[in-house]
């Protein structure tokens, strides 16, 4: 009997490894259909979900009903399984290499539990060739099984937008690769379980892996371009925005934005090509250039803030700046990589007093991320930069703002979300 007609069956166990904004909705999603069993090493987390709270507040109560599945933090529990996707973070660290700890912890948690027949399919983001060089060996070494002969292996990787209701993980067509014939098919069929759009079988899993790195690294070279227009624009004192939306009438302009480019994606995916790139003795000018372009907007939104506070007259370190939005993108509570940091580093570089507010994220976790909590909202700013296009902020009008800013105080609108609008106060957008 194959496995997929194993877990179709309910004869055999999903386990999903990590349950962050990736990992739950994948367990969720098949919980529905087949048995499943919730892996994360973080016990509050766990019995947060055990109650039905989904501790990244992208899901809500009504999407843990009606599902078949166990969460657990205890390695007992993953012994059950027999098919394991693993979808923990991986991210980089301070010198923008790839840190694979959650990685290379999460496939030596695997190999503990891991049987003959048994079959592994890793989610997260990588290089090219890291599923088969840097995790299978690990798999192998704690398991001491023999990969393709005795347990098989795939990539599938995750496609899920964080704040996204539409394109979830059901809804969005799958890439699917594996380490055979056998497995491709069994991990396709899997997948197709839940995925309504079906799957794409890559030819290997470095295609799989590669094509997914890509879809990130195309993202940040384009918005990048649209940075470094901006501030080309803005000395030519040229909106680009409106400059974005006369090009855009053209049938096949591509309708990337400018904007602050963070998160666990995006900000952190290109650096995984390029560290591979170096590897083989490859320096990779465009999608370095565009890192470099990308990482530097923060600074540059605080630079030209605190420009246009000197430019009406105050003493810039007197000054009180406002920044609405402290999260790595609009409608999420996710701060990880978040470029606002890079705003507030800045700005108290030149001594400004800075306040932060933001109705989704919480204090605590920003405190201890980068050194700063959110603040009451209070008045008299003489800059009020909205930084992160949250839904809570897009009803608000020149007059709101005029009511919390000084007099010349000056509005930095980062994604252009009142432009049109302000009439009157001192504005500036990308």
């Amino acid at each position: 009997m194959s496995i997929y007609k194993e877990i179709v069956d309910k004869k055999a166990s999903i386990a999903v490894i990590g349950l962050g904004y990736v990992g739950l909705p994948i367990a969720l999603a098949f919980s529905k259909k087949v048995k499943v069993i919730g892996f994360d090493i973080n016990e509050a987390r766990v019995n947060m979900m055990k109650k039905g709270i989904d501790p990244s507040n992208e899901l809500g109560k009504k999407d843990f009903e009606n599902s078949d599945i166990t969460f657990t933090c205890k390695l007992e529990e993953l012994k059950k399984a027999k098919f394991f996707i693993v979808a923990v973070p991986t991210p980089i660290d301070e010198h923008n290499q790839p840190d694979l700890k959650p990685l290379v912890g999460a496939s030596t948690t695997v190999g503990k539990v891991l049987k003959k027949g048994d079959y592994v399919v890793y989610e997260s983001t990588v290089y090219p060739g890291c599923t088969e060089e840097d995790c299978i060996p690990i798999l192998e070494q704690h398991s001491k099984l023999k990969f393709v002969k005795d347990f098989k292996v795939g990539y599938s990787p995750e496609r899920i937008n964080p704040g996204d209701k539409e394109h979830t993980i059901t809804k969005i067509l799958k890439i699917v690769s594996g380490c055979d014939k056998e497995s491709l098919e069994n991990i396709a069929k899997t997948y197709e379980i839940i995925v309504e759009p079906g799957t794409h079988r890559a030819p290997s899993i470095k295609v799989a892996e590669a094509a997914k790195i890509i879809e990130n690294t195309q993202r940040d070279v384009n918005i990048a371009l649209m940075n470094e227009l901006s501030i080309i624009f803005n000395r030519m004192n040229i909106n680009t925005f409106d400059v974005l939306a006369a090009a855009g009438t053209k049938w096949n302009f591509l309708k990337f934005m400018p904007g602050l480019v963070g998160g666990h994606c995006i900000g952190v995916d290109p650096y995984y090509l390029t560290h591979k790139a170096e590897s083989l003795g490859y320096h990779a000018r465009i999608i370095n250039s565009g890192r470099y372009v990308n990482d530097s907007m923060g600074f540059y939104v605080a630079k030209t803030c605190v420009k246009r506070i000197i430019a009406a007259g105050k003493n810039i370190s007197k000054s009180k700046v406002l920044i609405m939005g402290a999260t790595f993108k609009e409608d999420v509570s996710d701060i990880r990589n978040s470029k606002v940091a890079d705003i507030v580093k800045e700005l108290k570089s030149f001594g400004v007093k800075v306040e932060i507010v933001d109705p989704q994220a919480d204090s605590d976790e920003l405190n201890h991320e980068y050194g700063f909590g959110l603040n009451k909202l209070s008045k008299g700013y003489d800059g009020v930069i909205v930084a992160v296009n949250h839904k809570e902020y897009k009803n608000l009008d020149e007059k709101y703002f005029a009511s919390i800013l000084s007099k010349k105080g000056i509005l930095v609108d980062v994604k252009g979300m009142y432009r049109g609008k302000i009439k009157s106060l001192g504005y500036w957008s990308l």
